[in-house]
Formats: C-alpha cells, sequence, structure tokens
C-alpha cells in the first residue's frame, strides 16, 4: 500500500494558531474616557474601564475638588460603574490618572470630537 492509501482526513482549524496565540496574553484592558452631548452647550465626560479593586467614590471625590466641577458614579449593568463628570474633562482627566499611578497612559483611549 502506498502512503496516500493510508492517510485519515483529519478536521483542520484554521484558527487554531490564533487562538492559541491569544490565550497567554488575554486582551488588553483600556480605560475608556468619551465625552456625551446634552443641550447646548452642556456635555458629560464619562469613564469607564478602570479595575474594580479601585474605590471609584475616592477617585471621583478627587476629581471633583481637582477640576471644580460636580459627578457622579453610575452603576450600569453592560459596562459596570461608570464615573460621569460635568463639562468636558477628558484630557484632564486623563492627566490625572497617569499622574495618580491608577493607569498607564498606554491603556487610556480618549473618545469624542
Amino acid at each position: 500500500m502506498s502512503e496516500l492509501d493510508i492517510q485519515i482526513p483529519t478536521t483542520f482549524d484554521p484558527f487554531a494558531e490564533a487562538n492559541a496565540e491569544d490565550s497567554g496574553a488575554g486582551p488588553k484592558d483600556y480605560v475608556h474616557i468619551r465625552i456625551q452631548q446634552r443641550n447646548g452647550r452642556k456635555s458629560l465626560t464619562t469613564v469607564q474601564g478602570l479595575k474594580k479593586d479601585f474605590s471609584y467614590s475616592k477617585i471621583l471625590k478627587d476629581l471633583k475638588k481637582e477640576f471644580c466641577c460636580n459627578g457622579t458614579v453610575v452603576q450600569d449593568p453592560e459596562l459596570g460603574q461608570v464615573i460621569q463628570l460635568q463639562g468636558d474633562q477628558r484630557k484632564n482627566v486623563a492627566s490625572f490618572l497617569v499622574q495618580a499611578g491608577i493607569v498607564k497612559k498606554d491603556q487610556i483611549k480618549i473618545h469624542g470630537f
């Protein structure tokens, strides 16, 4: 018998290599800072993706005191806890989180216009 007669067909998974590479590294967790337009010139800045072991209320208290704005922590069913601040505070929040050592600069994604 030749080698072609003995060959047994096997299933081929084209994504096997990609799944093996991703399993060790895991997804990179980003902190998303977004702006939401309210009415007129009013806007909200939202911060999501912070780790669960941080105290959101303490971070919010420091952000409010630092930037002289009001804010709240909202519980979202899909996103978890989200920090909301009044006004466009995207750059301020990003620099604050890096200076406080909460996240690294490459883990922050700033969205908006």
